[in-house]
């Protein structure tokens, strides 16, 4: 039953990082792999669980990318009920349209049906290579070329997408411009925004899951955030996935949502 002495937000809140915890030692192999069902069963508000598996979106099937914990039929059910609950937005934003529409495919990968009304999303823009060279490199102009913020702050909205066997235009985007996710790795990082450069950090561990060589040291900036052990059990789980990334190479040909 729900804590009336709790504003909703902190209710939500609370239930995100809840479930972030326990995906986060599914993926780690300590947890119960009945990792979705059982969060909503056992929460104090089934609403905010459900409400914060719509938050966490792709994330609860990490530890079955992962090959740690494949999801039951329970946890197909409770996903499948998120949407059915807090259907998707038609005003939403590309962010959020992209990570409702990549859940809603792994879900049908583990065995959901194909109803549940994520639209596909729209067309990523990123921005292309501005008058100042590629990534917004400086130099035509003279004057300072900001896209690579903005780009990277979008980008680290979308990180729930950065997981193994998941592909499509975000993930071809991200690697067309990465270095503006460096640029923007290293700016959270000199900024104490530990947050937003773990989730950073998966995009541009991706491409070292494919054997590509990252733009920066994401094994250090992953140590660097794990040192500091701030951001709650979102930041965890994001720094835990981009190091997953870094230590396990992809077996080419897998699938995509």
């Amino acid at each position: 039953m729900p804590n009336p002495d709790v504003s909703p937000r902190a209710a939500y809140t609370a239930a995100v990082e809840s479930l972030a915890d326990r995906v986060l030692g599914a993926l780690r192999g300590a947890g119960d792999p009945v990792v979705i069902a059982t969060q909503v069963e056992e929460a104090p508000d089934p609403k905010a669980a459900l409400a914060a598996v719509r938050v966490l979106g792709p994330d609860v099937f990490a530890p079955a990318l992962f090959g740690e914990a494949p999801p039951g039929p329970a946890d197909v059910r409770t996903v499948a009920e998120s949407f059915r609950l807090f259907p998707p937005a038609p005003d939403a934003t590309p962010e959020t349209a992209w990570r409702d529409w990549t859940t809603a495919r792994l879900l049908l990968r583990y065995g959901g049906d194909d109803s549940l009304g994520a639209p596909e999303p729209p067309v990523l823009d990123d921005g292309g290579e501005g008058p100042d060279g590629p990534d917004g490199a400086g130099g035509g102009t003279g004057a300072p070329d900001t896209s690579w913020r903005v780009w990277s702050l979008r980008m680290a909205q979308l990180a729930p997408l950065a997981l193994p066997g998941v592909a499509g235009p975000v993930h071809a985007a991200a690697a067309r411009r990465s270095s503006a996710l460096a640029r923007g790795t290293a700016r959270a990082m000199l900024r104490r925004d530990y947050p937003i450069a773990a989730c950073l950090a998966r995009w541009l561990a991706h491409p070292a899951h494919r054997g590509a060589r990252p733009r920066l040291d994401v094994a250090a900036v992953v140590r660097h955030i794990e040192l500091h052990g701030v951001g709650g059990a979102r930041t965890a789980l994001d720094t835990a996935i981009a190091r997953r990334l870094l230590d396990r190479p992809e077996h080419r040909g897998g699938p995509t949502p």
